[in-house]
């Protein structure tokens, strides 16, 4: 049964992996996408906001064939723009949760956010109502294996990073939200390793729950992160 076990941990393990490589696929090539038709060309070099998209591809190995198909899906009257939301809900037992989508139709996203709630519970809370008990910020994360705590430290510290903070796999690095993009450059010219750095919504405070309401918001995040157009959950459940 120990076995068992330990295998349906990494099987689950490895399907959140894939999944959130699947996501932050579909993230890049929306970026894509909006930067074309927002900066009006397909060239990076007269397109700045491209320029930055493609960067990013390349940072999580885009494939190039999907860069130029979806440059060219970007220039297709057919194409819609898409549009940065944010979403708040109330959780089960007081949890609060921050959902940010980008999407191309804005009725479907608030069809898709009303069944996740009649479906796995929760409620969608007024703007404003959650958001105040999360810290935005810059969130860098680097593999344990690809570099010393103490070095890491020190050069993190020059580099202007606020706080770092360490999990059983990786180092966790914070930053201000307006310096995540130096501070990160300023990594890489150290020969730093980074496996991401997003922005991240940080709670303020964490929700103790008991196990129901736990496993209840568990499946609500779970379908959440399932939709098209979500890119990221947050919540403040400890």
């Amino acid at each position: 049964m120990a076995g068992h076990s330990k295998w349906a941990n990494i099987k689950r393990r490895k399907e959140k992996v894939d999944a959130k490589r699947g996501k932050i696929f579909s993230r890049v090539a929306k970026e894509i996408i909006t930067a074309v038709k927002q900066g009006g060309s397909g060239d990076p070099r007269m397109n700045a906001r491209l320029k930055a998209a493609l960067d990013r591809a390349k940072e999580v190995n885009f494939p190039q064939d999907n860069i130029d198909r979806n440059i060219k899906k970007a220039t297709s009257s057919d194409q819609g723009e898409y549009f940065a939301l944010t979403y708040e809900l109330y959780g089960h037992g007081g949890v609060g949760i921050v959902v940010e989508i980008l999407t191309d139709n804005k009725n479907r996203t608030s069809s898709d956010m009303r069944i996740a709630t009649n479906k796995r519970g929760g409620s969608i809370a007024t703007p404003g109502s959650v958001l105040f008990q999360f810290d935005r910020k810059g969130v860098i994360r680097v593999l344990k294996n690809t570099i010393a705590e103490e070095e890491l430290f020190m050069v993190a510290l020059d580099c202007g990073v606020d706080e770092m903070e360490s999990s059983e796999e990786e180092f966790i690095l914070f930053t201000h939200v307006d310096d995540l993009l130096e501070v990160k450059a300023k990594l890489l010219q150290k020969g730093i390793q980074l496996l991401e750095a997003e922005f991240e919504h940080i709670p303020k405070n964490f929700v103790e729950v008991d196990d129901e309401n736990r496993k209840k918001n568990e499946e609500l995040i779970d379908w959440l992160e399932n939709l098209d157009d979500v890119d990221a959950v947050f919540t403040n459940m400890a």
